[in-house]
């Protein structure tokens, strides 16, 4: 039997901070009370003092571009990067090659992650215009749920026929997460572009190309349809103010069909980084004025926007040096979401409490994860130790990714992540990584 118990920590769960206790036993958490001692076993005592303790992480929205992309990222070495950052959960996107738009193929991917992914996992089924019978055979208990590119981006898994959209949406009872942009818009803005500059497109025309415009009329129009057929539709990647009016607040995550998630990179940058920046925050939906991430951390915190993630979609250095038509879209974060939370609560632009929340809590009730989100008795120990009081730069040596770089290099974090704990076991401490076990694939149905 492998116990740890955690002494004297600040709890951060269920709207609370507290001092507390916390007894691992194998995988599970035990017993959280006040104080805990008097133990009839062996254990190891971690010190708490000056610590506070977060649920893992649950990202419902990762790239790491395996099988047939290993050139920018793998599911060993972006897994591994997460759990540095507390991520200790993760559910991956179907863009890979092959796309994952079979069930065998899908099945896959699972079997490689269970060979070396230090979080756990799970990966969406890709949508197409023609495998609808397949994906009706995706399994909701085992299986995080579909995905529909209804904008263009890496991988070129665009769903445009409105027919097909049609029936997905209205005979698929698994929940449905889509990206959300109005391709016709896109098209159009960008030979106007090309019209003015050639070849030479700035970057800073991202978000003009993919504009509020293609993004609202989008999400509009998904919206509606999930209304007119009862769909569980979960819209990815909120990236401007005016969608926010598609979505309420006013009942309960759980009694919600309809969701939608903010990403740290549309909560952190806007259209003035691109100057310094460039390519290296080239993503789709694109990072836009100031007004929109002001406005998608408001909704964030009001409940208006459902979950927290970062969409980490890796590119190699080269490939972002690239001039913007030939530029990939995406950037790396599964590494440092939680720091970036933490930055947030020091400027007071939102709390502990609502952390937790967003990033742990209702992921799981979003996607009805079983026995995971929560610090709770009986509940798998996915767990993560910060250290709010200690700083913590970003630079080339302690970057996970396999891609060797981030946007956020040269930046100071006021916290730091100490320790992660993934069921149980410890996959992280202090720069050090522990793989003599690998995370679980995501049980769902609570």
């Amino acid at each position: 039997m492998a116990a740890t118990l955690i002494k004297d920590i600040q709890v951060v769960n269920e709207g609370r901070v507290f001092a507390s206790d916390v007894l691992i036993k194998n995988d599970r958490i035990e017993k959280i009370a006040p104080v805990i001692d008097g133990l009839a076993f062996d254990y190891k005592e971690v010190n708490g003092s000056g610590l506070h303790l977060f649920p893992g992480v649950i990202d419902d929205q990762v790239h790491f571009r395996e099988p047939g992309l290993t050139h920018k990222a793998d599911i060993h070495s972006e897994a591994r990067a997460g759990v540095a950052g507390g991520v200790t959960s993760y559910m991956e996107m179907p863009n890979t090659i092959p796309q994952a738009v079979t069930q065998e193929l899908l099945e896959e991917k699972y079997q490689i992650a269970a060979r070396g992914s230090l979080a756990n996992y799970s990966f969406y089924f890709g949508a197409t215009n023609t495998n609808l019978d397949e994906l009706k055979k995706t399994d909701k208990s085992r299986v995080c749920g579909v995905k529909i590119f209804a904008g263009s981006s890496t991988g070129n898994m665009l769903v445009d026929d409105p027919k097909t959209l049609e029936s997905i949406f209205s005979e698929c009872d698994h929940l449905i997460a889509v990206h959300s942009e109005n391709e016709e818009i896109i098209q159009r803005n960008l030979e106007i572009f090309k019209q003015q500059f050639g070849d030479n497109i700035p970057m800073k025309a991202h978000p003009a190309i993919r504009s509020i415009e293609a993004c609202f009329t989008s999400s509009e129009k998904l919206v509606n349809m999930a209304k007119r057929n009862g769909t569980r539709l979960h819209i990815l990647h909120i990236s401007t103010a005016e969608e926010l009016a598609l979505f309420r607040n006013d009942i309960p995550l759980k009694d919600k069909k309809i969701t939608s998630e903010a990403c740290v990179h549309h909560l952190w940058f806007d259209a003035s980084d691109y100057d310094e920046l460039g390519g290296l925050i080239k993503c789709n939906p694109a990072i836009k004025e100031g007004r929109h991430k002001a406005a998608i951390l408001k909704a964030v915190n009001d409940g208006t926007i459902d979950v927290i993630a970062t969409d980490h979609a890796p590119h190699t250095w080269e490939e972002k040096q690239n001039p913007y038509l030939q530029c990939p879209s995406g950037l790396p974060l599964v590494q440092h979401p939680l720091l970036m939370m933490l930055d947030f609560y020091r400027e007071d632009k939102i709390t502990l409490e609502k952390i937790a929340e967003k990033m742990c809590h209702d992921p799981a009730v979003c996607f009805r994860v079983k026995e995971r989100g929560y610090i709770r008795e009986g509940y798998k120990a996915d767990l993560v130790i910060v250290n709010l009081n200690q700083k913590y730069t970003v630079n080339k040596e302690n970057i996970y990714y396999k891609c060797g770089w981030s946007p956020l290099e040269g930046h100071e974090f006021g916290a730091s992540v100490v320790s992660t704990y993934v069921n149980g076991h410890l996959a992280y401490d202090n720069g050090v990584f522990f793989e003599d076990k690998f995370g679980e694939r995501l049980v769902f149905g609570i």
